[in-house]
């Protein structure tokens, strides 16, 4: 039986700082550019923006990594 499911991991080949917005941007079939931006304003509006890249950073795993594979 194949595994049907995805994994939120972060991206490699679109990343500007640690690959959390380009790898949510893959994993919900969007584009980066507009992650980045809900990103900024939620960083605006107050602190969310920060601790909520900070925890996807820390939990998401690198995609390509051993850890990252099941």
């Amino acid at each position: 039986m194949e595994n049907s499911y995805r994994r939120l991991m972060r991206s490699t080949k679109d990343r500007r700082i640690a690959g959390v917005c380009g790898g949510l941007a893959e994993y919900l079939n969007v584009d980066p550019t507009v992650i980045r931006i809900l990103f900024l304003v939620a960083l605006l509006c107050g602190t969310f923006g920060f601790w909520a890249y900070l925890v996807v950073w820390i939990c998401a795993p690198e995609e390509g990594k051993p850890n990252g594979n099941v």
